[in-house]
């Protein structure tokens, strides 16, 4: 059946099930819009046209292929990778509205494979008109997309290749990871950005603006500034905030940050174990940790803390850092890393948490050094380069051993000038101490120097 999408222009979506013959004409609204007063109001708020899009300046940017496809009207089928409340459900709907085309939208965790037969019949006859009226195209939004298995996906092929429905996928995953490379092939793949606080601020100033929630008066600026800030980019758990703190408020009673934050409850935590953020927010903490910046790497675990990750897989992480970023440079790095590895085994989580941000100041304010990192790559790089001869006969076991072994507890300060290298790699120097590990650098030189082995290089 038709929409509209406000000021007279038709949204000609379908309800699904219903025969396209049995559809209301253009020139009849059969039910109600996404904008009618019963719906929420992130579905009130949702802009209708480019202009009124907030956010997502770098996608939308002058000369886009996405903005030149909306301004066009002359879409092509994508998918949309974003986080929650980021707009990709409103930009489709403005896809289809500037393409004048029928707008389908189905979500993957409820549709099949019959479901998506039945948009595809009906995009057919769509394009061949109705009662001999022209053709109109049809914009398919599938949300969820990932959620679609291999076979699932692949029902979509034909229609897409052919041009019937111009696809547009929505999902929160990475989908080079959950689309199949068929479907890939076929679609441009967008990334959407959260909303900034701005962003979020304008759209909750907008909802005051047209009386969604009394006059401007009977909201506290201070209310909107705690909603945007405390929703983490989300434009859809703001506004249902907001809309949540208005109904809640009595008559001549201001919305202040108050009635905001029993709206709220408890601030959103865009966190999913087993989803992109959980690799992002992992590698974010390694980067501020070994850019010894504390308070970065605190705010990075509080958010995995908070997401529910698993304290063994930060701790994994730690006593990884421990080694590859500081190494020598501090070795005690690694005695601290190791033990909140144990405490969050014997602890566990919540009070272990107390280990791991002793463990998190630590890393972070300890000296940094790769050198260890390098000089096992460079090592086994050597290794896979030049292959192995067998090491001097005096080194093997006693069994093998040819006796001329040279102890170096039979010298003084325990160093003896015996070869200790095969000898295709007696001029190698694997490990090369920066100024980090200057303690080691001295003493690397001094047994090099005792053995006649010569300086330490440095890179």
């Amino acid at each position: 059946m038709d929409r509209l999408f406000g000021d007279g222009e038709v949204d000609t979506t379908v309800t699904p099930g219903v025969p396209l013959a049995n559809a209301a004409p253009p020139s009849r609204v059969s039910r109600q819009s996404p904008q009618s007063p019963e719906s929420p109001l992130a579905a009130r708020m949702r802009p209708r046209a480019l202009d009124e899009f907030v956010g997502q300046q770098r996608l939308l940017a002058p000369g886009s292929p996405l903005r030149r496809a909306i301004e066009t009207g002359h879409p092509h089928s994508m998918i949309l990778h974003g986080p929650p409340g980021s707009g990709k459900t409103t930009l489709a709907r403005i896809v289809a509205h500037a393409a004048n085309a029928a707008f389908e939208e189905e979500s993957a965790v409820q549709a099949g494979r019959a479901e998506v037969r039945a948009v595809i019949e009906r995009a057919r006859q769509r394009r061949q008109g109705v009662a001999g009226g022209p053709g109109i195209g049809t914009v398919f939004f599938l949300d969820e997309i990932h959620r679609f298995n291999k076979a699932q996906q692949d029902a979509l092929l034909p229609a897409v290749e052919e041009g019937l429905v111009t696809l547009i996928g929505a999902t929160t995953e990475n989908p080079y990871f959950e689309v199949n490379s068929a479907l890939l092939s076929r679609v441009r793949v967008y990334e959407l950005e959260p909303l900034g606080v701005g962003d979020v601020r304008v759209l909750l100033q907008r909802a005051v603006d047209r009386g969604e929630c009394r006059d401007s008066d009977g909201v506290d600026p201070v209310a909107l500034d705690y909603a945007a800030q405390w929703t983490g980019g989300d434009a859809r758990a703001a506004l249902n905030a907001l809309e949540l703190a208005c109904e809640a408020a009595g008559p001549g009673v201001r919305v202040d940050v108050e009635l905001i934050r029993d709206a709220l409850q408890r601030r959103t935590i865009p966190y999913d174990r087993q989803a992109d953020n959980h690799y992002d927010t992992i590698s974010a903490w390694i980067k501020a940790t070994r850019g010894s910046d504390p308070d970065a790497s605190l705010y990075y675990l509080a958010v995995m803390l908070e997401g529910g990750e698993d304290a063994r897989f930060i701790v994994r992480r730690m006593v990884i850092l421990a080694s590859e970023d500081i190494g020598n440079a501090d070795p005690q790095a690694l005695v601290v890393a190791t033990a909140a590895a144990a405490a969050v085994e014997h602890v566990g989580l919540p009070e272990a948490q107390f280990a791991l941000a002793q463990a998190a100041i630590y890393l972070s304010l300890a000296p940094k050094s790769d050198r260890a990192k390098r000089a096992i790559g460079a090592a086994r790089e050597f290794v896979r380069e030049h292959g192995v001869q067998p090491a001097p006969a005096y080194l093997r076991s006693q069994t093998r051993s040819d006796g001329g072994y040279d102890s170096p507890h039979a010298h003084p300060g325990h160093l003896s000038s015996q070869e200790l290298m095969p000898p295709h790699a007696i001029d190698e120097r694997f490990y090369r101490p920066d100024e980090a590990e200057a303690l080691l650098r001295e003493r690397l030189e001094e047994i090099r120097r005792a053995r006649g082995r010569g300086e330490v290089q440095a890179d």
